[in-house]
């Protein structure tokens, strides 16, 4: 599929600050620039404590920068944006008392969206994901790869121009997440949507990715945008030619490992 070259996110001068009381403040990002076009699906890597799921939320419009901002279609993002932005977390954050299909209707039904619609969003999206025949099971009757399907669908069914993932597949083993991916890799073709992806994984990172960006730390910051020039569409094979193992070889080595708490909680300072 034709991707558009035109810019669909823009990210210019973000900084975000986390005030302390009794402490000195906490810079968490700085000088954030970077531009994603319509279509694409781009990586954001990066140690522990370096601000990929703070900057995530702040795209997503879950948290205001302290200065900076971010454009979505040429629109300030300065809250949710529904009808443009889906996010998918970690957790699945499934409702445990409805069905695979309710899940996915319910910000459907919030947006008020007419209930034919609704209905037809909902069996196309459980289809896309390959789940249309667990639709009417609770989430505790499905796996933990089944239920992070189920969010991308709701996800997609909200027919959003950009989904924001944080580390969607951080949950599962290594078989799972692979082929995960792949299916991610799948609904993206099928979809044209822009994908931004967190991942801790660099081969997740690579595999998936048109381009990967490299975040340091102590205070967030991009260190490098790097393109990868894998042909497509990939394959298993890919992980292991030499090509592979340079990129991600380059990329282990931009990115310094620090003892520092997780990030994925965007809520205190991350330090």
């Amino acid at each position: 599929m034709k991707r558009d070259a035109t810019p669909v996110i823009e990210v210019r001068s973000l900084q975000k600050v986390y005030a302390s009381q009794g402490a000195a403040p906490v810079q968490a990002l700085q000088d954030i620039d970077f531009s994603i076009r319509e279509g694409a699906f781009v990586s954001i890597v990066g140690p522990s404590g370096c601000g990929k799921s703070t900057l995530l939320q702040i795209l997503g419009g879950l948290l205001p920068a302290s200065a900076g901002q971010v454009l979505v279609a040429g629109t300030p993002v300065t809250g949710p944006m529904p009808g443009k932005i889906a996010l998918v977390f970690q957790d699945a954050t499934l409702m445990p008392w409805k069905s695979a299909i309710d899940n996915v209707l319910f910000p459907l039904e919030i947006q008020k969206v007419p209930r034919e619609e609704r209905l037809r969003r909902g069996d196309q999206y459980l289809k896309l994901v390959g789940l249309e025949g667990a639709a009417h099971r609770l989430p505790h009757q499905l796996s933990g790869g089944m239920k992070q399907r189920v969010s991308i669908a709701r996800g997609l069914a909200q027919e959003p121009r950009i989904i924001l993932m944080d580390e969607p597949f951080g949950a599962l083993d290594e078989q799972n997440r692979i082929k995960m991916g792949h299916e991610l890799l799948r609904i993206w073709e099928a979809t044209g949507k822009t994908i931004v992806l967190i991942t801790h994984s660099l081969t997740e990172a690579i595999f998936l990715s048109d381009t990967v960006i490299v975040m340091g730390a102590h205070p967030g910051r991009i260190l490098e945008r790097v393109e990868i020039e894998l042909p497509r569409p990939r394959t298993y094979d890919v992980i292991g030619s030499p090509e592979f193992g340079a990129i991600r070889n380059r990329l282990w080595r931009m990115i310094e490992i620090e003892p520092t708490d997780d990030d994925t909680r965007a809520v205190a300072p991350e330090l």
